[in-house]
């Protein structure tokens, strides 16, 4: 098949989606021909079919059902008419219900088969002429308490009667028989015609597949290789290299375009070497800002933590000379001046909390920076011991897992973090109830377990405080940020930031679960360095069974 591309005329302006619509378009119409062909070939297979199957092998049975009603007739008869006994009308009266049963379901199944139903209509007219010429009167004549035997001219009447029956019962099954194999053979010439036409189109469909094989060769695998292999050597480096447009005319569209892009590439290579001179001159200096702006930080982590360090000094000096005037010039001051001195006195104590806590939280990662084999079952038993005076006025009952794993990180970090949550459970705790604190650890869910370093533990600490509004859930981790005035609840407001910055510092996250409505319940991660231990395990209840503290005395 010549290359369409080398035919002049509308041939060249074919696409190749233009082409396969042609090969799909003959596909359908083949595809659809065959469909109703072989769709009206299959309907009459199974007409066919079933008209063997619920007609004429139903008919056959029911016809045998009919003849063996009027044996039993005939037997029934002659029965009693020898015996003149009444038992032997049984057969023949049922024999005439089973007739008239079978005679109407052997009409419905003949149908409209003209000659099956001429059988049918002969055998109930000579059944009927048998019954009223000989058996009815025969039977009338007996006489129960004379028998007598029949006359042998009746008798001879009747066998000739029902002899004439038995021909007609030989000529149904005859035509049954006829009718039975005239389906088989229509059935069997079905088949052979169906065969064929299946064959034929499965000939066409695998013709058209050759076809379509040889078309996509010439207008699409040839010019695409031919394509594939200039844009090859235009990659290797070879700029110069011309992109040749052959095949269909969507094909030749996109090698103009790849040769255009060829010399746009061409034309932008010489610029691109400028700007990657200027893009190194520009990492280089972002290479100097960066490492300014690290010192920077480090000098600012650094005043921090001296400006915390030095301000303690002249703030105990303030204090501790206003301690000394109101102890010296007791006798002298009024009420007013002795308030104004506990005032004085009392910021200046604030303050050094405040300097103090500042401190903490500029050491975090600086000062405090080990990276040690840490087991969080240790930190927690430092952490309550540090409690234990808060725990046991308060009457908190803590409970906790039966085992935490160990984690790489800094100890004392870790206690501080414990310490500030726990703390803050006992601190906020509801007037109305006795505090409990519920401490949990999982496998994190939310983390990816086929990635080995986003494997995280998850932790949870449970109270039954007064709670956090769910508007203040992301402003607590603020620094300096209070939910309650000095008068309520003392402290700096720079706990939970510790925290945020501690979990932080070891490569987690920390949050306020919203869903918990009754307390508080802080949740974060902490990355997984080793298997859990086998007493951690997590109810779906969210509780976490373990060791529990009797009131008061943390574990």
């Amino acid at each position: 098949m010549p290359a369409p591309t080398r035919t002049p005329g509308r041939l060249g302006r074919i696409t190749v989606q233009g082409w396969f619509h042609i090969a799909l378009a003959a596909m359908i119409a083949l595809v659809v021909t065959g469909s109703f062909v072989g769709a009206e070939l299959l309907s009459r297979t199974a007409r066919v079919s079933d008209q063997l199957i619920d007609e004429i092998q139903p008919a056959r049975a029911e016809a045998l059902r009919l003849q063996n009603a009027l044996l039993n007739q005939e037997t029934g008869a002659r029965g009693y008419v020898i015996a003149a006994d009444s038992r032997f009308l049984t057969p023949y009266t049922e024999g005439q219900k089973a007739e008239r049963e079978s005679a109407a379901r052997l009409r419905a199944l003949v149908g409209d088969r003209a000659t099956l139903r001429q059988d049918l209509d002969d055998i109930e007219r000579a059944a009927a002429a048998w019954r009223r010429e000989y058996a009815d009167p025969l039977i009338a004549g007996v006489s129960l308490s004379a028998p007598r035997p029949a006359d042998p001219a009746t008798t001879t009447r009747g066998k000739a009667a029902f002899d004439h029956l038995r021909a007609l019962f030989t000529t149904q099954n005859s035509h049954l028989n006829q009718a039975k194999k005239q389906g088989r053979d229509e059935l069997e010439h079905m088949r052979t015609v169906r065969d064929w036409v299946l064959g034929g189109m499965i000939s066409a469909f695998l013709l058209t597949g050759v076809t379509l094989a040889l078309l996509v060769h010439a207008l699409v695998a040839r010019p695409l290789g031919g394509l594939r292999a200039a844009s090859r050597e235009v990659a290797l480096g070879d700029f110069q290299r011309r992109i040749p447009a052959e095949g269909p005319a969507d094909i030749r569209a996109m090698a103009d375009d790849v040769e255009a892009m060829r010399r746009r590439l061409v034309a932008e290579l010489d610029a691109s070497r400028v700007q990657h001179e200027h893009l190194t001159r520009q990492a280089a200096d972002l290479d100097a800002q960066a490492v300014e702006l690290r010192r920077s930080n480090t000098e600012l982590e650094q005043f921090a933590y001296v400006a915390s360090h030095d301000l303690q000094e002249p703030l105990r000096k303030v204090a501790s000379f206003c301690q000394l005037l109101e102890k010296r010039y007791a006798d002298v001051l009024d009420e007013r001046g002795t308030q104004y001195i506990a005032f004085a006195v009392d910021g200046a104590k604030r303050m050094q909390i405040l300097i103090n806590d500042l401190l903490t939280f500029s050491r975090v990662g600086r000062v405090n920076d080990a990276q040690l084999s840490v087991d969080l079952e240790r930190t927690l038993d430092k952490a309550l011991a540090n409690l234990a005076a808060a725990a046991e006025e308060s009457g908190v009952v803590i409970e906790r897992p039966d085992g935490l794993p160990e984690i790489t990180g800094d100890p004392t970090l870790l206690v501080m973090l414990w310490q500030n949550l726990i703390g803050n459970a006992v601190k906020f705790r509801h007037p109305d109830r006795a505090p409990r604190v519920s401490i949990t650890c999982e496998p994190d869910p939310d983390a990816d377990e086929a990635d080995e370093t986003a494997k995280a533990w998850k932790v949870s600490v449970t109270d039954n405080g007064i709670g956090i509004p769910e508007e203040f859930t992301e402003k607590v981790f603020v620094i300096f940020q209070r939910l309650h005035g000095r008068d309520a609840y003392s402290g700096t407001g720079i706990g939970l930031a510790l925290c945020k910055k501690i979990v932080e510092f070891h490569g987690g996250h920390i949050w306020i679960d919203t869903a918990h409505t009754d307390g508080t319940r802080f949740c974060f991660t902490l990355p997984r360095t080793t298997a859990a231990p086998a007493g951690i395990t997590t109810p779906a209840d969210g509780t976490a069974p373990g060791r529990t503290t009797p009131e008061g005395q943390p574990v």
